[in-house]
């Protein structure tokens, strides 16, 4: 709850308007203390310092109901920023469209999208709510298809296979493309049999007790799915304190880009990573800055889209992604991917490599 608090009051703070910035609130769905939401953020702030916009983000705790106070607050408030990026979790988009009526403040959504049931409600971006101008998402579908694919390749194509898929939460349209994508791989590899899908709510200790029963319960698996780094350090955690004469030899599959997880691919421990959506929120951005100065977006690409982000990692890739990680700004020029800076481009170049094609010390 401070974290929440002091997030508002430093929004509250700084945010008289002013001629030079154009100002953005993001919405962040996470803790501030998660590995991958404080990456998604490092790389806004970079984007952001680049872009000349002015950035606040206001972290949520993973918590619904703190999410839609601090919508409420920066929506209808005396002082209001000029676009809010927000995300679909836990099916909270709709009621942040709601809030958003009458605000004057430009809506973006990123990571999750409302999903086409709600739109069929809600109106998609730029009907009902004009002011809902685009989205924004991965290729969430395709990276739970390639995890899971890359970890049954691994195998003796021969054997039948039993696995286990810890996924994130359920009421999320990101857990759920996750599931899609692994389901996809599975029913193109029949030998391989999903002995149970459990909810660990992208958290480490709560996949970790999952674990404790479930690698009890089915002793022959050995592939194990999990839709974030996290999870799965959860597992190889419960794994490791098995007796020695009980504990599974198991491949593991991961999604992320925290910096234990990249070197957990480089020593063995991880054997399928997928990562890059850590950076949907800076490209954004870069659509907001063109936005901002009159250059729509929409006429580039379309107001909607999904970026193929996610890219299967290999050893060398995840040593290099973890050095550029390391450098200050990521070595980018966010401007160069503008549309003010290519005036003639047709759609915008956004995927992971940029990153993995810069110089880096080693």
């Amino acid at each position: 709850m401070r974290s929440f608090i002091h997030s508002m009051l430093l929004w509250l703070a700084l945010s008289v308007p002013t001629a030079q910035a154009t100002q953005v609130v993001f919405i962040n769905p996470g803790r501030a203390d998660e590995p991958f939401w404080r990456g998604y953020a490092q790389f806004m702030h970079a984007a952001a310092r680049d872009l000349g916009l002015e950035l606040q983000i206001v972290y949520a705790e993973r918590d619904p109901q703190r999410l839609i106070s601090a919508a409420r607050q920066i929506l209808q408030g005396a002082q209001r920023p000029d676009y809010l990026l927000f995300v679909n979790e836990y099916y909270t988009g709709p009621e942040i469209l709601r809030l958003s009526a009458g605000s004057g403040v430009k809506l973006f959504s990123v990571n999750s999208t409302l999903t086409a049931d709600q739109q069929q409600v809600m109106g998609g971006t730029r009907e009902k709510y004009p002011d809902w101008i685009g989205s924004m998402v991965a290729n969430d579908e395709e990276a739970g298809y390639l995890m899971a694919r890359a970890l049954i390749r691994q195998t003796d194509s021969r054997q039948p296979l039993q696995m286990l898929a810890f996924s994130g939460v359920k009421n999320t349209p990101a857990a759920q493309l996750r599931e899609q994508g692994l389901q996809r791989a599975l029913n193109e590899n029949p030998r391989v049999q999903l002995r149970q899908l459990v909810y660990a709510d992208w958290n480490r200790q709560r996949a970790g007790e999952q674990a404790d029963l479930l690698l009890r319960r089915y002793p022959d698996v050995r592939l194990i799915w999990s839709a974030n780094d996290e999870m799965a350090f959860g597992v190889m955690a419960s794994a490791a304190q098995m007796p020695s004469g009980q504990k599974p030899k198991l491949l593991y599959s991961a999604l992320n880009n925290s910096e234990e997880v990249l070197q957990a691919r480089q020593n063995g421990r991880v054997s399928a990573l997928v990562a890059g959506h850590f950076t949907l929120g800076g490209w954004a951005l870069v659509l907001i800055s063109d936005h901002a100065v009159g250059l729509d977006f929409a006429q580039r690409g379309g107001k909607d889209r999904t970026v193929r982000l996610f890219m299967e990692l290999d050893v060398t890739q995840a040593a290099r992604l973890q050095r550029v990680l390391r450098q200050e700004n990521y070595g980018l020029n966010f401007r160069r991917f503008t549309a003010r800076q290519q005036p003639a481009m047709r759609d915008y170049a956004f995927s992971l490599k940029p990153l993995l094609a810069q110089s880096v010390a080693k």
